[in-house]
């Protein structure tokens, strides 16, 4: 081998390993503060709660978990509540909603502590749980929280272990980058909850609402993909007025996307969108929602 051919491979090697190196550090220092994070133990009173038998009371319980937790889609908690198929991230993570039925999680939880988990994010021992979007329906009032966990108690026990909830080693940085949530806790304001005003079909309430579209379509509702992801999870859209969002559409063809999962151009909506959820939204939720998003100003697909 001529001196300078290996010179330059000799160089280049070094580059390689500094890189190399370089890249461990970084990602060692960002694994140790997730972990470090996700083992906090925060100092979260538990609140009082009046468990309810009521049927005004439980039936709103059951849509505040099916419509508006969307607690029973197929990729949070299943159909049945008894856990929900794995999504299967590859180094960003696989994540599968537990079993949250009287035969799962729910027997080792008081209301007191079920409360603080869907307000906090915070497991019995007080750490962040994982994943579970908490900060994106925190908002709901003391009386909704009770009305789900009083409508949580009467639901059909099912026997079914829990899947994985990992985070990988992209997901771990994706979240100290604050690309990708799976801390949950550290994006909640424990000091003081952001309440949503009492429903009327307003953008002021949409506002709230919104924040269920936000883990996928982005924190601008532009839509793109989402960072970390498989090629095969498809792509969120763009949910705000824009040419390549819901310019022209009126709330009729908004009504259709959630209850038939069907697009203003008759494009069918991906499986990966929770249309069972969303269409059990009531009419003032979905007219709050629409007047939300069509109050944005129009941003262009991808930008998140």
């Amino acid at each position: 081998m001529k001196p300078l051919v290996k010179k330059v491979l000799l160089g280049l090697g070094g580059v390689v390993a500094i890189v190399v190196v370089g890249g461990c550090a970084f990602y060692a220092v960002q694994a140790s503060a997730f972990e470090g994070s996700m083992d906090k133990v925060y100092d979260v009173p538990l609140p009082k709660v009046e468990r309810s038998t009521d049927p005004v009371v439980l039936a709103r319980g059951k849509h505040v978990v099916e419509a508006l937790g969307g607690c029973s889609s197929a990729d949070c908690h299943g159909k049945d509540l008894a856990g929900g198929r794995p999504l299967v991230m590859g180094p960003v993570g696989t994540f599968t909603g537990p079993n949250i039925t009287p035969g799962g999680m729910l027997t080792a939880y008081s209301d007191a502590e079920l409360v603080r988990l869907m307000r906090h994010g915070l497991k019995k021992d007080g750490r962040s749980l994982a994943f579970m979007p908490v900060q994106d329906f925190s908002w709901l009032d003391d009386g909704d929280l009770a009305a789900a966990v009083s409508y949580l108690r009467t639901v059909p026990s099912v026997s079914k272990a829990n899947g994985l909830v990992k985070a990988g080693p992209i997901g771990k940085i994706l979240d100290r980058k604050d690309k990708f949530i799976i801390d949950v806790a550290r994006r909640i304001d424990h000091q003081k909850a952001d309440l949503a005003p009492k429903p009327t079909p307003t953008p002021e309430y949409g506002k709230y609402l919104s924040r269920l579209c936000t883990g996928c379509h982005g924190e601008g509702l532009s839509g793109g993909p989402i960072p970390g992801a498989p090629k095969s999870m498809p792509i969120p859209l763009n949910l705000t007025p824009d040419a390549t969002g819901l310019a022209g559409w009126k709330y009729e063809d908004f009504d259709k996307l959630l209850t038939l999962g069907v697009r203003k151009n008759g494009a069918t909506l991906n499986p990966f969108m929770p249309v069972t959820s969303f269409a059990q939204m009531d009419e003032t939720e979905k007219r709050a929602l629409f007047a939300y998003l069509m109050a944005q100003p129009p941003r262009p697909f991808g930008g998140r």
